[in-house]
């Protein structure tokens, strides 16, 4: 081969290396406190992020990359960010612009390829006119008798550039959660006694102790992650109510399952170490508190709701180690509501009434279950200590009957007990009203 060749080879190989990597997507979510920026990488890429002030901007240089999506189609509203503007700077790395409308705490982080995706660049906005979330005041109805209301904690998984499990018709688990997770969180809205509060209300990320510390924040009596996820075969089917375990699964699905929920933490960009030395000193004496026991009892009652709903896939409640439930002191299940790659599933959860009907199985779950054991202090245990009676509906039973049985007024039963219409469930747990 000649010398001009092989000057030729090498000015061909130098102008191909000179951008080795390309951005091939970029992906932006709004969450309550931040908003995030994800660039999908064809390889890693070193980066370095420049703050100047005014006017406000953020920079973002990425070496030896070049851009292949298209920025100018993100939306910003609701985000500090005005416009996003890129350029290739030294003939080689790129460089990204962030004019800001408001001064925010950037952090960026590189994620390299895994068997959940491919090898990113994060970029978090952190905004700092947010105010801390203030601890829920467990006297909802009125501070001088300490009636408060129970506080169940609704989350749903996934979210943001995490879509979960993925259906036919590229149906996501996040969105299908998140709709089964609101229509749980109005049901307990309108109910006298309780109080629900979203772990998250829209499409964004959010780590599964960060999930967890959210719940704590609001002083959550109860823990509840919805979930619709996927198996190695299609053919797999039926609900499932988890609970944590310190030891191993009980079964091979609770483990598969596991696996892949707590690899959420790898798509958001999260260590899985999550072992920090008080959790991993309380875990290590859960088996001997009353949560986990709590939690399997709570799973139990659901698990009974969700039979009327949903073929189930184990008749019992089942346990792995799910890193979401990992609360020492709150009592968490996770509700798996079908396998969403199985094809006659994932049609029914994609069905807002399938999606209405879960949802008024696992309200009522858990509802039976704080009737019949009401946290100290809650409006239910006053009502349960102040002479309240009690009725577990039977078969042929009816409202209005169990009304005039106890000389009381329709109106006053229903209300006594968030009915909002004449539906009752045999074995639901009735408060009557003293006359």
């Amino acid at each position: 081969m000649g010398r001009a060749w092989i000057v030729v080879i090498l000015g061909l190989l130098a102008a191909a290396s000179v951008h080795a990597v390309e951005v091939h997507d970029v992906r932006l979510w709004r969450a309550p406190d931040h908003t995030r920026i994800v660039f999908d990488l064809t390889g890693p890429a070193e980066h370095r992020l420049i703050v100047l002030e005014n006017p406000g901007r953020i920079v973002l240089d990425i070496e030896r990359t070049s851009l292949r999506a298209a920025v100018d189609g993100l939306s910003l509203d609701d985000t500090p960010v005005a416009r996003i503007r890129s350029g290739i700077r030294e003939g080689r790395n790129l460089r990204v612009v962030l004019d800001m409308t408001a001064e925010v705490e950037p952090r960026s982080f590189a994620l390299q390829a895994n068997a959940q995706a491919g090898d990113r660049l994060v970029l978090d906005l952190y905004d700092k006119s947010v105010q801390p979330v203030a601890a829920a005041k467990k006297s909802v109805r009125q501070a001088a008798d300490a009636r408060r209301d129970i506080i169940v904690a609704i989350d749903a998984g996934h979210g943001g550039e995490d879509p979960g499990a993925l259906g036919p018709r590229r149906l996501r688990e996040k969105d299908v959660v998140l709709a089964i997770a609101k229509e749980v969180a109005a049901l307990f809205a309108a109910e006298p006694g309780f109080k629900p509060t979203l772990i998250r209300t829209g499409d964004y990320y959010i780590s599964l102790r960060g999930r967890r510390d959210l719940a704590r924040q609001q002083q959550a009596d109860l823990f509840v992650s919805i979930h619709a996820d996927a198996f190695k075969r299609k053919e797999a089917y039926g609900a499932s109510v988890y609970a944590l375990s310190t030891r191993g699964a009980t079964s091979t699905a609770a483990s598969y399952l596991a696996q892949r929920e707590n690899a959420a933490d790898l798509v958001g960009g999260v260590s899985l170490s999550d072992k920090d030395d008080v959790l991993a000193g309380v875990l290590a004496d859960l088996s001997m508190t009353s949560t986990l026991d709590a939690s399997l009892k709570v799973g139990d009652t659901v698990l009974r709701r969700v039979d009327g709903v949903a073929k189930l896939h184990k008749r019992q409640v089942e346990q792995a180690g799910f890193a979401v439930l990992k609360s020492p002191d709150i009592p968490s299940i996770l509700v798996e509501t079908g396998f969403i790659s199985n094809p006659g599933e994932s049609q029914k959860l994609a069905s807002h009434s399938y999606q209405r009907r879960m949802a008024r199985a696992i309200h009522a779950g858990i509802r039976d279950w704080f009737m019949a054991h009401p946290p100290s202090g809650t409006l239910i245990a006053w009502q349960r200590q102040s002479g309240g009676r009690q009725y577990t509906i039977a078969r042929g039973d009816t409202l209005s009957g169990i009304a005039q049985r106890f000389n009381v007024r329709l109106s006053d039963l229903k209300s006594h007990n968030g009915i909002s219409d004449s539906r009752i469930l045999v074995g639901q747990t009735l408060l009557i009203p003293t006359t």
